[in-house]
């Protein structure tokens, strides 16, 4: 299994990495910084960035599976127009590297509530948030209609940020559309149980052309 990763770098695209380390897969870690990951064992450092399609079709060919954990910044305010951009010019790379399956990581926004609406449509959802969340939100859309691709798109739970991680327990709960909750009534996963479900999923192949969320 030879699995490119694209994001490597940032904060969950890292914990993903080192997942698939500990797995002993074989990564091409794509990000534009790899200076620290020059060591890493089963690690092809490239350092590109997603809008130099050529060089990143380049980058991916000879790999069974892409996981693209790509982020424009939260802090950029172009955030929404540069995800949408970067994540159509992955997918036209993945389609000429000759590749069929790739697992994006997307946002908690495009998950339902109760009344069957999406949670970044809501009034409580965070307006610094909001731009890359309609993005990644939108970009499900634009995925359902891909014929070509075994795609997968991944929604991490509501709470899912620094605060929330920090320890791997390899366990959590799985669902579709909707987020999972615990007793307490929280959406929550730690970004290192997040990265076990996206390993897992590589597998496992259970959701092939379908979004899943996970949780404890």
């Amino acid at each position: 299994m030879k699995v490119a990763l694209i994001g490597a770098t940032g904060f969950v695209g890292s914990h993903i990495l080192e997942e698939l380390i500990h797995k002993n897969i074989e990564v091409t870690a794509i990000a534009r910084n790899v200076e620290n990951l020059k060591d890493k064992p089963h690690v092809i450092a490239v350092q590109l960035d997603v809008n130099e399609e050529n060089r990143l079709a380049s980058a991916l060919k000879g790999n069974d599976v892409v996981i693209s954990a790509y982020n424009s910044g939260w802090n950029n305010p172009e955030i929404y127009e540069d995800f949408l951009i970067g994540s159509r010019n992955i997918l036209k790379a993945v389609e000429d590297a000759g590749i069929k399956r790739i697992i994006v990581i997307g946002g908690a926004g495009s998950l339902l509530d109760d009344n069957e609406k999406r949670i970044v449509d809501g009034p409580n959802f965070p307006k610094e948030f909001k731009p890359g969340a309609l993005a990644a939100a939108e970009f499900y859309e634009i995925i359902q209609r891909e014929d070509e691709l075994d795609w997968t798109f991944f929604s991490p739970a509501i709470e899912m940020n620094p605060s929330t991680s920090g320890k791997r327990t390899g366990k959590y709960r799985l669902g579709t559309d909707h987020p999972v909750f615990d007793h307490e009534g929280h959406s929550r996963i730690s970004v290192e149980d997040l990265a076990v479900a996206i390993v897992d999923e590589i597998e496992n192949q259970n959701y092939i052309k379908k979004r899943f969320t996970a949780g404890y």
